[in-house]
């Protein structure tokens, strides 16, 4: 656990497949940036290869003393690759004891951010990068979560964040942390407030629009003052959240969004929309917690 005073870590789910290891690349690369250490987690009982069907010892004992030894090889293995990358980056790792959406919420405490990977995998094969950890994970995390997807994707020339905007307090957070990572990778920000019409207001749209570009333009203009450096773009767009948030992911650096919203962010990241975005998103999805959960 961080002491007071201690910077934050950034934490990151390990997946025990050394295949699968964007989400530790992203998390090594963020942390290295930041100047912050890197706290690389695996919670004991997740599968890890080298022990599956038809090799499990005899007595629990020995279970689980080799579910430490397979879970310690895999963080030995997981701070080595980031020393290759990142020779001066302090790299604490730690072998958890729990199920990964708790450990992972636990460590989210004291962490600057929380990464994990997002691929399909079999219920047998679920760890750190499933849904079933992620989607808890956003909704009760006291800190930035970071979902990178696998494999990596291409970003566009020049670099860009993409940032979901509704007037909510969590989407004013989210716009800080787009700002934030912009100016820290010299990007740019791309902010969209999601028009998504009713059946009632089909005849008269012209003002909730207006109230809308208001809000958009309230909720940039500061941090755009703040930070001249980052080229910003802001825009009102009609059509689904998903669909629109997922076609402007395609090229970004990031994907940056509230835990929670209203309008046409309504549950975001907590109901059908944010399962639409982590599962068809082209880039990492940033979800950003407006204050403690």
């Amino acid at each position: 656990m961080t002491r007071p005073g201690d910077p934050r870590p950034i934490v990151v789910g390990v997946d025990p497949d050394p295949a699968h290891r964007m989400a530790l690349v992203w998390a090594a690369d963020e942390a290295a940036r930041r100047r912050l250490p890197l706290r690389p987690v695996l919670a004991e009982g997740v599968p890890t290869r080298g022990y599956g069907r038809g090799r499990t010892p005899p007595s629990w004992e020995e279970w689980n003393e080799a579910l430490h030894k397979a879970g310690r090889q895999v963080l030995d293995e997981a701070a080595e690759f980031v020393g290759e990358h990142h020779p001066g980056l302090r790299v604490d790792p730690l072998l958890a004891e729990g199920d990964p959406a708790w450990v992972l919420r636990e460590q989210s405490r004291d962490a600057t951010a929380v990464v994990l990977g997002s691929r399909h995998l079999t219920r047998a094969q679920e760890v750190f990068g499933s849904a079933s950890v992620a989607v808890p994970l956003m909704a009760h995390a006291r800190c930035p979560v970071v979902v990178v997807p696998e494999p990596e994707h291409v970003t566009q020339d020049p670099a860009y964040y993409v940032v979901g905007v509704d007037g909510s307090p969590h989407s004013a957070a989210a716009v800080d942390l787009a700002f934030e990572e912009a100016a820290l990778r010299g990007a740019g920000v791309r902010a969209l407030f999601v028009w998504e019409p009713g059946p009632l207001r089909i005849f008269d749209e012209y003002g909730p629009q207006q109230e809308a570009r208001r809000l958009l333009s309230e909720i940039v203009a500061g941090r755009g003052a703040r930070c001249p450096q980052v080229d910003l773009r802001h825009e009102l767009v009609t059509g689904h959240p998903v669909q629109i948030l997922t076609d402007a992911s395609a090229h970004a650096l990031g994907l940056v969004v509230g835990t929670r919203g209203r309008g046409g962010f309504t549950g975001m990241l907590l109901g059908s929309v944010s399962q639409g975005v982590l599962h068809h998103a082209r880039c990492p999805v940033i979800a950003v917690p407006s204050g403690p959960a």
